[in-house]
C-alpha cells in the first residue's frame, strides 16, 4: 500500500489503495460537531484537543462524495505550531467491520517527501493538494479508519478517524 503524506492525505488515500474508497456517502452522520474536521469532508478528530501540533484549518474533497473509478482531489490546509522533525511517524489502522485490513506504522517525513515533495522539518502554514485515482469496484460494508501521528518524541501531532458505510 502506498501511503500519502500529511496525515489527512495518508488517511484518505489509505482507503483508495486498500480497495475501500467510495467511503464518503451522503448519509454519514457526525456524532459530535466539535470533533468534525472543517471543510467538505467526512473526517473527525479522535478527540478535540488544543494541544495538537497540527491545527487543521480545512480539508476539501472534490468530488464529495467521491465516485468509484474517478479521481479524488484532496486539498488540506493546516498549521504546524511546533517543528516536526525527522523521526515523526504515523500509525494507520483500517478495519472492514471487525476485520483489520491495515495496521502499520510509517515514517511521516518519508511519506511527505514522496507524496507531495515536502521536506521535514515541517513548521508553519501548509497547503497540500493531492489527486488519488479511486478503484472502480469497492466492496460494500462498514470501514473504520484511525490515523494517529506523532513526533519523534511520541508527542501527538494529530489524530483523525472516520467510520463509513457503503
Amino acid at each position: 500500500m502506498k501511503l500519502t503524506p500529511t496525515l489527512l492525505l495518508l488517511f484518505l488515500s489509505s482507503f483508495a489503495t486498500s480497495n475501500s474508497l467510495s467511503f464518503f456517502s451522503s448519509n454519514q452522520q457526525v456524532l459530535d460537531e466539535n470533533h468534525k474536521v472543517p471543510g467538505d469532508n467526512p473526517l473527525e478528530f479522535c478527540d478535540k484537543s488544543d494541544d495538537y501540533i497540527l491545527t487543521i484549518n480545512n480539508v476539501d474533497l472534490e468530488p464529495n462524495p467521491p465516485l468509484p473509478g474517478k479521481t479524488l482531489t484532496i486539498e488540506a490546509k493546516g498549521n504546524f505550531t511546533k517543528k516536526v522533525e525527522e523521526g515523526a511517524y504515523l500509525v494507520l489502522v483500517v478495519k472492514y467491520g471487525l476485520i483489520r485490513l491495515i495496521n502499520q506504522q510509517a515514517d511521516l517525513c518519508e511519506q511527505m517527501k514522496s507524496a507531495v515533495d515536502e521536506d521535514c522539518p515541517l513548521i508553519g502554514e501548509k497547503t497540500i493538494t493531492k489527486d488519488v485515482d479511486l478503484p472502480r469496484e469497492i466492496p460494500p460494508g462498514h470501514y473504520t479508519v484511525f490515523a494517529d501521528v506523532y513526533t519523534k518524541d511520541h508527542v501527538k501531532i494529530t489524530c483523525l478517524t472516520a467510520t463509513v458505510k457503503f
